[in-house]
């Protein structure tokens, strides 16, 4: 057994990790996290970077990350105000695995594009 893996005797830690996972491993939270890496961004360059992300659902995802302490929110005032979300240290640390998974990602998509396709012929008995 590899000492570095975490090992998880108890539902109750099991039932945290999975809380954790569920919110930074969803597709809009990983991609805001992926456009945030760079440099601050407001909300609208976020939608714009993102493409198909409903106005409620980027709002949505960029409130949890704030709440998760991964993302931060500051308002210049001004008129109108300016609003510009940034990675806090603790959405920096996630920036590097949640990169390596991207590309991971991608340099696999034809293998699991190949899979699906035969997996999906031999479902069509």
């Amino acid at each position: 057994m590899d000492v570095t893996e975490p090992v998880f005797e108890h539902r109750a830690e099991c039932a945290k990790v999975s809380r954790v996972l569920s919110r930074i491993g969803d597709k809009w939270s990983v991609l805001v996290i992926m456009l945030l890496r760079r440099q601050p961004q407001r909300f609208n360059e976020l939608k714009r970077g993102i493409g198909n992300i409903s106005q409620r659902m980027l709002t949505l995802t960029l409130r949890n990350l704030e709440r998760d302490g991964l993302v931060s929110r500051t308002v210049t005032p001004s008129i109108p105000p300016r609003v510009d979300y940034a990675l806090t240290q603790l959405g920096h640390s996630l920036a590097e695995p949640v990169q390596a998974l991207g590309a991971w990602a991608f340099d696999h998509l034809d293998l699991i594009d190949a899979a699906q396709t035969r997996y999906d012929a031999s479902a069509d008995r």
